[in-house]
């Protein structure tokens, strides 16, 4: 009787695994290195259907695009997978619907927007006048003062900034808006 070595059926067990793993699981796990960083970024697989790879894609031109080069794709996707898919499929149908990348922010709640003062506005501050438009005008103007006494001045166009966005930006947002689209 021989007795094979811990390397000789660590290596059986492995071979073993890969060939009970799912088909769905070895592509997930190759998937990035198959098409790439950018493509990997703007694409989710989502199900293995009757040989059928089903793609979301982050829009339509992705999804056209990828299109036009899915049997180069399925070339060296069928490499790595143990069995051969015959097709695939992108869409843009279900991108929302799945999990948010791990390098995406969450939405950010109103007290920590740059944006933010830090004070409650009162429905007793604003009271609403009817009496013509100039008046309403005047009002608005006199609560728009009060409630930026005192903030820091935008070092670009002088006026009072949320603090939050300087910080953040150095300037206050439309100078930040205007300084991204005009450079």
């Amino acid at each position: 009787m021989s007795f094979k070595s811990v390397n000789d059926i660590l290596g059986i067990l492995k071979l073993e695994a890969i060939r009970q793993e799912q088909p769905f699981q070895r592509l997930l796990n190759c998937w990035g290195e198959v098409v790439g960083a950018k493509v990997s970024a703007q694409t989710r697989p989502l199900s293995i259907q009757r040989d059928v790879l089903w793609v979301a894609t982050s829009s339509a031109a992705w999804a056209q695009n990828l299109t036009f080069g899915r049997k180069a794709l399925l070339l060296k996707l069928n490499q790595k997978l143990p069995t051969p898919l015959i097709d695939i499929r992108f869409s843009t149908a279900q991108w929302k619907q799945t999990a948010l990348p791990d390098n995406q922010q969450p939405t950010l709640s109103p007290q920590e927007h740059p944006s933010y003062l830090g004070e409650d506005i009162s429905n007793s501050e604003v009271k609403p006048t009817t009496e013509n438009a100039k008046t309403a005008f005047e009002d608005w103007v006199r609560t728009r003062q009060k409630r930026s006494h005192n903030l820091p001045l935008c070092p670009q166009c002088q006026s009072p900034s949320p603090p939050g966005e300087l910080q953040r930006w150095g300037v206050c947002s439309p100078c930040a808006t205007f300084i991204i689209r005009n450079s």
